[in-house]
């Protein structure tokens, strides 16, 4: 079970990087990265990180932290690596010589950076979108090798 903390920076994590527009989705996001509180729990968690509904881009409501932007990035190194260690990669796909990976969103660039920098021979490239990452594999490369070689580019990622 992850602690109060945790769970409330999840949350920040979340509403500042997605349109969320009810608990019931905020309860599915926070669900994929391990958390699992009731909607009485996230109701009070809610309140007390002062989150208010607000106009989104696209027209609809959603959650919005005080004081923070409605497509606010993560852009902090320290704590994407602070999430990863937490909530890891989501998934990893293989197709041939491509691997798709999902992230928490809005992390996938500094995770492929992550990947980029250790300059690994089985990984040509890597292209990131906003929680996805494409990685480009030499050819022969074995599916449990790239997941051996994440997990070293990423602590915490569970093999």
């Amino acid at each position: 079970m992850r602690n109060k903390d945790s769970r409330l920076e999840a949350i920040k994590l979340v509403v500042s990087s997605r349109e969320i527009s009810s608990q019931a989705e905020l309860l599915r996001e926070l669900s994929l990265m391990g958390f699992t509180p009731t909607q009485a729990t996230l109701s009070r968690d809610l309140h007390r990180l002062k989150v208010a509904k607000a106009i989104s881009p696209s027209g609809k409501y959603m959650y919005r932290l005080p004081g923070v932007s409605a497509y606010r990035r993560v852009s902090d190194t320290a704590l994407t690596a602070v999430a990863a260690r937490q909530a890891g990669v989501l998934s990893v796909k293989f197709s041939g010589n491509l691997a798709v990976v999902h992230t928490l969103p809005g992390h996938a660039s500094h995770v492929a950076y992550d990947i980029d920098n250790k300059r690994f021979d089985e990984i040509i490239g890597t292209l990131a979108g906003d929680d996805t990452i494409i990685m480009v594999l030499a050819e022969g490369v074995a599916p449990d090798t790239v997941t051996r070689l994440l997990a070293e580019a990423l602590p915490g990622m569970e093999q």
